[in-house]
């Protein structure tokens, strides 16, 4: 079976589980596992922030971010389609107090200017903006990326208003290994940011938070506690963590060569409306028009036929490329898409 539903999907290989199995353990509720302090003290320098704390999701990690930077009543800027907003079970509102203030952003990304409209001011009447939240790569917008220069615009602002600014950095390898940019060019932008160790990267479980007011790591490690997030021999999981920031980085453009080819394949198939030049990274999002089956039935068909993707509404579909996708595997995926939806 070809499984194009998610990079999350991905399987530790034969070499990571073997680091996990060698992997020096602690309790790291007191500070104790080598290995996880080791993917720690990594991440925080390959980022350049301070300092930095795993936690088992992406999820736990803003969620803490915005638990960390804001007070109860206030609000967080966020793009309408973000993971903050769809996938995470309203946790801003049942676990900080805060209502997000969504806006409508191109693929996913948000300009300078719609932030600054988006910002309350500062009377007593008005909610207060208390974070700006950004997601790089964009996972609803297709795997878009953020050029630096908006990201610098934004922090402008954000700086002009005294507002800090997190990363869902959930796909950030991906922005990273598409454009070549030092990991420190985006995350030097942002008071904190996540990064996700389990989708592109091909670990089992977890995410690193990353700061640098080293005075919020000690209450980020209380309100990780608090939601359920402190682990003790966590190592073995660090450790499949460290295999991948040295093995895995820089293989994830051979799964933005799969998504681009799928694209391709699919923009010649006159069922299909999608545009190449759309895909940024490993994440295909085309529509589906006119075609005899409806959109369950359509992924019902292509998993008959050997593969797996996920209806996302309307007639959107969306096809995600990963670690566990071979070239053969993607021509194949190619060949089915072919035969199942040109007729």
């Amino acid at each position: 079976m070809i499984d194009l539903r998610s990079d999350t999907v991905t399987k530790p290989t034969e070499a990571m589980r073997a680091a996990m199995a060698r992997a020096d353990v602690g309790d790291d509720v007191y500070g104790e596992d080598p290995t996880v302090n080791r993917l720690q003290e990594m991440m925080a320098a390959m980022f350049g922030k301070k300092t930095a704390l795993l936690v088992p999701s992406g999820t736990m990690a803003n969620q803490l971010a915005i638990r960390l930077h804001t007070q109860p009543g206030q609000e967080v800027i966020v793009e309408s389609k973000a993971h903050i907003v769809r996938y995470e079970q309203g946790a801003a509102g049942a676990l900080a107090g805060v209502q997000l203030h969504w806006i409508v952003g191109d693929r996913g990304l948000i300009s300078a200017e719609q932030v600054e409209a988006a910002i309350r001011p500062k009377e007593p009447h008005t909610i207060q903006t208390g974070l700006i939240c950004i997601e790089n790569t964009h996972n609803s917008g297709g795997g878009t990326i953020y050029p630096l220069a908006t990201i610098e615009r934004i922090r402008a602002v954000a700086t002009t208003h005294g507002i800090p600014m997190h990363l869902d950095g959930a796909r950030l390898f991906n922005a990273i290994a598409a454009t070549s940019l030092p990991p420190a060019s985006y995350a030097q932008h942002f008071d904190s940011l996540s990064v996700c160790l389990s989708k592109g990267l091909g670990a089992p479980v977890g995410s690193v938070l990353m700061m640098n007011d080293l005075t919020l790591l000690e209450k980020a490690k209380r309100v990780r506690r608090m939601y359920g997030g402190a682990m003790r021999q966590a190592g073995i999981l660090a450790a499949a963590g460290i295999y991948a920031l040295e093995h895995h980085i820089e293989r994830l453009q051979e799964d933005h060569d799969h998504a681009k080819q799928l694209a391709r394949r699919l923009q010649q198939i006159s069922t299909v409306r999608i545009s190449p030049h759309d895909v940024d990274t490993n994440i295909v999002i085309f529509d589906v028009i006119g075609h005899r089956l409806a959109p369950p039935a359509i992924v019902a068909a292509l998993k008959k036929e050997g593969v797996l993707i996920n209806a996302i509404g309307g007639e959107s579909f969306r096809a995600v490329t990963h670690l566990d996708i071979s070239n053969s595997m993607a021509d194949e995926a190619c060949a089915i898409f072919t035969r199942v939806l040109a007729v």
